[in-house]
């Protein structure tokens, strides 16, 4: 990757674009479908851009032609992250006239698209005029032509509004758009990454954002296989356009030009480690806009370690979205605010008043991606993203993936900690927030000031030996600690049953462990969580 030298944008110039005289390969950034979770995306545009890139090209397919008018409406990737964490994902829904209702056998979908078009477009700052008149980078759009069964590419300088509606019709849910003589619909379909106009607009480099899993796993129940079919679908036309890579790679070798390429390209795909939680799951509060941001960052920021590093590009064939399948979890969200002190050493002394801080505030979604092992390691780590407002560093900062883990403190002091390890990089400098809560048995009843109470050191660096920035403490109180726990959420489970097993087995431990801590601490701590 080549550093780019900032310079001020037009007005109607697309954020990310190559600047004028920029010597970097020719790049595409390819946004697929993924339904409302694209908010994933956003997070994976932003560690792009804040990494230096820019691109030729960008396209859009499904729910990545959202984030493709954003991007084209002038928007920052900071100003994406944003919206989407602002959104009411209940704004997509909206329902048609109640006498459509009573023709259930001709119904036309669900829904239509007037939520789309007067809430959710605005909100997320979708503009069309802008996006006609965007200068820097060329966009393009598709949809599915039902009369021909083909897909179509629209160039961003005369897409309209009706383009942008088909383009994430899925049949069934939106009603098909006409537009001219023909109806149009979401092409997700034949067509859910367009890898092939990449290529044909000459992309040496395709950074390709995808969505849709892609496991083993095989689920019963009629909405699991519809997802399948999508699943299938766009993972075997996506296929076929990595073969097609693959082609002209090998004609390049040969010395051939196809498109004016004299090197052969190289696709990067950035995806989950194990596949995001369905739309019904967002639209139900299970998972909320800033996580899939958050998650979205820190994916994108571990593939482009991985190019610095000297790693590959993904592979040109099907498990170059091959995702991890995840074991029934748990997921739980926690806001804390509090005050940090720079160049202070001693947080203890932060929750004793003995410095006036500045306010802090941190947000966390944590992730058990599998709790029979959670409950079976030592350690019981856990997958963690978090936005952090850190005085005299930043506000908003988004962190890279952090981990959670349950430790047996000191024999000296016993108890247990519950430590999070928070990496970031702000302005270039790498930085670790560490945060911890102890959970142990003085004199007194302190039981919720335990739980309520978190300590903070942040290190320039990325080890908690590296030199100390500042510390601080965060507090929640007693009604907003049990309003969170209600935001604990079973994950990767396939029925309600599994579902309510998981959480309730999850729920006891705590319960347990809390009880053997506070109120009979007879048994080791780590016996409670493997029972």
């Amino acid at each position: 990757m080549t550093s780019v030298t900032r310079e001020p944008r037009a007005a109607n110039r697309v954020h990310g674009a190559r600047p004028e005289g920029a010597q970097d390969p020719r790049r595409s950034l390819v946004l697929a479908g993924g339904g409302m979770r694209v908010a994933y995306q956003a997070g994976v545009i932003h560690a792009l851009i804040e990494a230096g890139l820019c691109f030729d090209h960008a396209d859009g397919t499904s729910g990545g032609t959202i984030n493709l008018a954003m991007l084209f409406s002038g928007l920052s990737s900071l100003e994406m992250c944003e919206r989407w964490r602002t959104l009411d994902v209940k704004d997509f829904v909206s329902l048609l006239p109640v006498h459509e209702y009573l023709k259930a056998p001709s119904l036309p979908a669900m829904g239509d698209a007037d939520g789309l078009v007067t809430k959710v477009f605005p909100h997320l700052g979708v503009d069309i005029i802008k996006i006609n008149a965007a200068v820097g980078m060329d966009g393009t759009f598709n949809v599915c032509n039902f009369r021909t069964k083909t897909n179509e590419v629209v160039p961003h300088n005369v897409a309209t509004l009706s383009h942008l509606v088909a383009g994430v019709s899925l049949p069934i849910f939106m009603p098909a758009v006409r537009i001219g003589d023909d109806f149009y619909t979401d092409s997700v379909w034949i067509k859910d990454a367009n890898v092939a106009e990449a290529m044909r607009r000459g992309a040496e480099e395709i950074w390709l954002v995808w969505c849709i899993g892609n496991t083993p796993e095989y689920h019963n129940g009629a909405f699991q296989q519809y997802v399948h079919m999508i699943e299938m679908s766009a993972n075997g036309a996506l296929f076929a356009d990595l073969e097609r890579v693959a082609e002209l790679n090998e004609r390049i070798r040969r010395g051939e030009s196809p498109y004016g390429h004299t090197r052969p390209i190289v696709v990067h795909v950035i995806k989950p480690k194990i596949p995001l939680p369905l739309d019904p799951d967002y639209y139900l509060g299970k998972i909320h806009g800033d996580t899939l941001v958050g998650l979205g960052y820190a994916d994108a920021c571990e593939a482009l370690a991985r190019v610095q590093a000297g790693d590959p590009a993904s592979p040109l064939d099907p498990s170059a979205t091959q995702m991890l399948s995840g074991k029934p979890g748990v997921s739980f969200r926690e806001e804390q605010d509090g005050r940090f002190v720079t160049g202070a050493h001693d947080a203890a002394r932060v929750r004793d008043d003995k410095y006036v801080g500045d306010p802090m505030r941190m947000r966390t979604s944590v992730f058990v991606h599998d709790l029979a092992r959670f409950q079976g390691e030592p350690s019981h780590g856990a997958d963690v993203v978090a936005m952090l407002d850190i005085p005299g560093v930043g506000s908003d900062i988004m962190t890279r993936r952090g981990r959670l883990d349950l430790t047996k403190a000191a024999a000296t002091r016993g108890g247990t900690k519950l430590h999070y390890q928070l990496p970031f990089v702000r302005d270039g400098q790498p930085y670790l927030f560490e945060a911890w809560k102890e959970l142990r048995d003085d004199p007194g009843p302190d039981m919720i000031a335990d739980m309520t109470t978190t300590f903070v050191r942040l290190h320039r660096g990325r080890a908690v030996t590296d030199p100390i920035v500042g510390v601080g403490v965060l507090e929640t109180s007693p009604a907003r600690l049990l309003a969170m726990s209600k935001d604990i959420h079973a994950i990767h489970c396939n029925s309600l049953a599994t579902a309510a097993t998981t959480v309730k087995t999850f729920a006891r431990a705590w319960l347990r462990a809390l009880f053997e801590e506070y109120v009979r601490p007879r048994r080791p701590w780590w016996k409670f969580w493997a029972r």
